[in-house]
């Protein structure tokens, strides 16, 4: 993700392809990129992330799994991305029992889901992640999809409001 924090003026500024490399650095379903970029000007960091809300609302089921493309599993950060790095951070001194554990049901769950276990990560420990785990895997696809629709929205959420330079 861009080191530097944006303006919104610079962003709403920027030509279409620059703005949607800086869209999908933040999520990578191109359909949600579109769908914020086509939301500018923005007027505040709120209408962006009513931006973000609103193109997650709209995403089909295949959009949510581009969008889930560009996170790494749960318990294996992406070496060298800082990104992924810094929100799995909570994974950091977690004892290797439970990160083995994390990783079995990670796998039955992409097993059954056909796709990564997606959870905003930031501020969540490895056990609570593995408790968000476990207790979403009986869900159904429908359900889970939703599920993950929120996720998505609470991390690009964080996602933008660190590129406009906020904590």
């Amino acid at each position: 993700m861009t080191n530097h924090p944006h303006t919104l003026d610079a962003l709403a500024a920027a030509d279409a392809a620059d703005l949607e490399a800086i869209l999908l650095e933040v999520c990578s379903s191109p359909r949600w990129a579109a769908a914020v970029a086509q939301a500018k000007p923005w007027s505040d960091r709120e209408s962006l992330l009513a931006a973000n809300a609103a193109a997650m609302a709209g995403l089909a089921v295949a959009d949510l799994h581009d969008a889930m493309a560009g996170h790494a599993r749960i318990g294996r950060p992406k070496a060298g991305d800082a990104t992924s790095e810094r929100e799995q951070s909570g994974l950091h001194g977690a004892e290797a029992a439970l990160l083995d554990e994390l990783r079995e049901a990670n796998a039955a769950y992409e097993a059954k889901f056909g796709h990564v276990f997606l959870i905003c990560a930031t501020g969540r420990t490895a056990a609570t992640m593995l408790a968000a785990l476990r207790e979403r895997h009986p869900n159904d696809a429908a359900t889970e999809a939703e599920i993950v629709r929120g996720e998505l929205r609470k991390i690009n959420d964080i996602r933008l409001n660190r590129l406009l330079g906020e904590s």
